[in-house]
């Protein structure tokens, strides 16, 4: 039998959710809430062990680039993720007084207090801090890099194979039945036509914001090489719908990294850039979590500070480094950011991973179309600090 892509899990979990709470008695609700705090206190221990296996080994790796344009393509990819963060911010500032206008007269106080509980709770400590492990591994990474430790870094490789297991083996699968229970218990609590609404409407945002981001991107890498940018987006297509479909970036390298060669770009570059970025550059990652974060935060009447958005979005840019390959990868990437720096409850995270996972693929989608783009600047760049004037081919 076909395997059910997540995409379709998580709606079909989100309407068996809002159907079973508007009928089901509260004994059923709390079944659900039990395996919901279950799986919340799972989540919170595993968080920081995921920082460490994926950033660790992933900035270690980095020490073995190619000197120069590793920097330039690295360097260009964070300014890009940073710079998705901030137009996600400026947009959510604008817009969500606007299309939450009806939301904001509701109560949206505390959400919390509208839910059931479990039967009972299991304690599930986590080994540290979020804040303790990203420090274990920057300190780590950076000594990796810095030392070119090989048995180190493949042993943090092995651990992050471990938990990429974890991953696609246990987290994301039983992420739809964590998010049937939490819609069920919200619409017992009669909120959750409320918060559909908002859903909704921070979608269809996103989409336009990922769609806006890559015109820039790709009028920015085509003023540099005087190409088309209308070309080179209609060239790079292919990989954007391959990204809908298979919801990882890792998957979709070999149709990026083609598509990205027919733009003109080096083939050279393209086979040092694209599977890089593929793990460095989450524009539309950003986008869609920064956009979600706000839009959550706001469903629970927390204020949204410039500053803490902005300490969120320069993290996410390291965070999200060698982010799992599978799908959610980078939402599971930055859960420890979301409690840490925006104080996110555990329903709140649950709502957050609804929201992003129902257009994962669309943030997948822009990352590697943006890639593209990435690749053809650092192209141009790499081309004209080595001296040559070569005309370049358009696409």
């Amino acid at each position: 039998m076909k395997k059910i892509g997540l995409l379709p899990r998580i709606i079909l979990a989100i309407a068996l959710g809002v159907s079973v709470g508007s009928f089901a008695p509260e004994g059923i609700i709390r079944v659900f809430a039990t395996f919901n705090d279950l799986f919340g206190n799972f989540l919170n221990f595993a968080i920081p062990l995921i920082i460490i296996a994926f950033i660790a080994p992933g900035i270690g790796a980095m020490g073995k680039g190619a000197g120069k344009i590793l920097g330039l393509t690295t360097g260009i990819a964070y300014v890009s993720t940073i710079a998705a963060g901030l137009l996600a911010y400026g947009a959510a500032s604008l817009l969500y007084p606007v299309l939450m206008e009806n939301q904001a007269a509701q109560a949206f106080d505390d959400p919390e207090s509208a839910l059931l509980s479990g039967f009972f709770e299991v304690e599930m400590a986590p080994l540290m801090g979020v804040m303790t492990a990203l420090l274990l591994a920057f300190v780590l990474g950076i000594g990796m890099a810095s030392l070119k430790s090989s048995y180190l870094l493949n042993n943090l490789e092995e651990f992050r194979k471990i938990i990429q297991q974890l991953i696609e083996k246990i987290i994301i699968p039983l992420l739809p039945f964590h998010i049937f229970g939490i819609f069920a218990n919200m619409t017992q609590g009669g909120q959750v036509s409320s918060i559909l609404s908002v859903f909704f409407k921070v979608f269809i945002m996103i989409i336009v914001l990922h769609l806006l981001y890559l015109f820039i991107q790709y009028s920015i890498a085509g003023s540099l090489r005087r190409q088309s940018p209308i070309k080179m987006l209609k060239t790079m297509l292919p990989a954007y719908f391959t990204a809908l479909g298979t919801q990882s970036s890792a998957s979709t390298i070999p149709v990026t990294l083609e598509r990205t060669k027919k733009t003109g770009v080096r083939g050279r570059i393209a086979d040092f850039c694209v599977p890089l970025l593929a793990t460095v550059h989450l524009s539309g990652s950003t986008i869609t979590l920064v956009s979600c974060a706000m839009a959550v935060m706001l469903i629970n009447g927390q204020a949204v500070d410039f500053d803490m958005i902005l300490r969120f979005i320069l993290m996410l840019g390291i965070t999200m480094i060698a982010a799992p390959g599978v799908p959610g990868g980078a939402v599971v990437a930055s859960l420890g950011l979301l409690e840490s720096i925006l104080g996110f409850t555990g329903t709140m995270t649950s709502l957050m991973l609804a929201l992003y996972l129902a257009q994962d693929s669309f943030g997948t989608a822009c990352n590697v179309t943006g890639d593209g783009a990435i690749s053809a600047i650092v192209d141009r760049f790499s081309n004209e600090a080595a001296g040559n004037t070569e005309t370049v081919k358009t696409g």
